[in-house]
C-alpha cells in the first residue's frame, strides 16, 4: 500500500525556505481543518466537560476558571464535535480562521470575573434563607 504522501519529505526541508504558501494551511481552507473552534469565555460556566472529553485541544484557564481552546490541532475534528455537544451552555462554536483575531480582540475587551466570586451585576441576598415550611 503506497502512502498519499512521502513522510521523509519533512527530513529534506530546506531552513531557508521562506514564507511560501502551500494551500494546506487552515486559513487558506487547505486539507487540515477549514474552521478553528472557539470558547466563548463570557458565556462558559467553567463545567470542564469540554475539558475531559477533548484535553488536547481545552484547558480550563486557571485565573479566571474558564475554558479555552489552547490548540486547534489537537484532537480530531469528532472529538472536538462531541466535545462541543456536551456543554452545557453552548460556548464552543466552530467560526473561520480569520474570525479568531477578531473574536479574541471582543473577548480581551469584556471584563470577566473568576467564576464562584461574588458579583455586584448579581443581586445579593436580602432575607435570611429560611430553615423550612
Amino acid at each position: 500500500m503506497s502512502l498519499p504522501f512521502d513522510p521523509s519529505a519533512a527530513y529534506r526541508a530546506t531552513v531557508d525556505g521562506g514564507d511560501q504558501r502551500s494551500g494546506d494551511e487552515p486559513l487558506l481552507g487547505g486539507a487540515l481543518r477549514e474552521r478553528a473552534v472557539w470558547v466563548d469565555e463570557a458565556v462558559c460556566i467553567g463545567c470542564r466537560y469540554c475539558a475531559h472529553v477533548a484535553s488536547n485541544t481545552f484547558a480550563i484557564e486557571p485565573r479566571l476558571g474558564r475554558s479555552r481552546a489552547i490548540r486547534q490541532d489537537g484532537d480530531s475534528t469528532e472529538r472536538i464535535q462531541e466535545a462541543i455537544e456536551t456543554c452545557p451552555v453552548d460556548c464552543i462554536h466552530w467560526v473561520g480562521f480569520e474570525e479568531l483575531d477578531g473574536l479574541r480582540a471582543r473577548l480581551e475587551a469584556t471584563e470577566l470575573l473568576p467564576l464562584g466570586l461574588p458579583s455586584p451585576a448579581r443581586p445579593r441576598r436580602q432575607l435570611p434563607r429560611s430553615s423550612g415550611p
